[in-house]
């Protein structure tokens, strides 16, 4: 009788030659280079599950999978995470290795999830394909009164992109705020769930508000819309990062943001 074993595999990417995490019949992304690589280290077929779903180009501090060894146990030492990413690219890298549970589920155990977006405003070559250029003049202030109003709905229809399956828009905010920095500006946000396009959309809106093209009150008009038409277009996504997902049965690792401000 055949003994499986499930793992959650902690990792992260710079997306930035990447379609997505999620594989693709003609294009590369994360999950195919990293399900090749587990392959080829545990000499079985790995098919891992994502906790979701990046865009082209995103990128993700923090990420998690699940797979199935069958008849081996991942001894869960240094060597074997070196050996994995001995056989990734230089901008995917795993961390760790977790013994969980055979029902647990990247995805659907996810109790939140936390996403950065980062702007900023004179140009700098390092900051290319990690963070937007807006040589605009934003009124944070403005921008964070407005962000302060997702906390009132829960449904984010007008945010979604079209024709996406899901049974529900629905999401619980928990945290939606700006921050300054020394060259611009990072939006942070975590919730329960997120709508494909979602994050990008909402930083689009609140942008048009801190041009002064849209007020604070408008927010509601739109959210109430349920009409992705009315929202603010979606921003690039070299500027976006996921960079937390929880879970009840995972204690997060001590770690740093793996991406510093230049």
């Amino acid at each position: 009788m055949q003994q499986i074993t499930r793992y959650f595999i902690e990792l992260a990417y710079n997306g930035t030659a990447y379609h997505g995490w999620q594989v693709q019949p003609n294009a590369t992304s994360v999950q195919e280079l990293l399900d090749k690589a587990l392959s080829i280290f545990f000499r079985q077929k790995i098919e891992t599950v994502g906790c979701g779903r990046t865009d082209t180009g995103v990128h993700a501090t923090q990420f998690f999978a699940h797979f199935d060894l069958v008849d081996k146990i991942i001894s869960l030492e240094q060597k074997e995470i070196n050996g994995i990413n001995a056989l990734l690219p230089f901008d995917i890298a795993v961390f760790r290795f977790i013994k969980v549970g055979g029902d647990s589920h990247a995805r659907f155990d996810a109790t939140s999830r936390s996403y950065q977006y980062h702007i900023h405003q004179e140009k700098n070559p390092f900051k290319h394909n990690h963070s937007w250029l807006v040589k605009d003049d934003l009124d944070i202030e403005e921008m964070n009164k407005a962000a302060k109003i997702l906390f009132q709905y829960i449904d984010f229809s007008c945010f979604s992109k079209s024709n996406t399956q899901v049974f529900t828009n629905n999401c619980k905010i928990i945290r939606a705020e700006w921050e300054r920095t020394s060259n611009g500006y990072v939006f942070h946000i975590s919730a329960d769930r997120f709508l494909r396009n979602m994050v990008r959309a909402i930083v689009g809106t609140l942008l048009e508000i801190g041009r002064d093209k849209l007020v604070v009150e408008d927010l509601h008009t739109i959210i109430k819309s349920k009409s992705r038409s009315n929202a603010g277009t979606s921003v690039p996504a070299c500027g976006l990062y996921l960079t937390s997902i929880c879970y009840p049965y995972i204690q997060e690792r001590n770690k740093e943001i793996a991406f510093k401000h230049f």
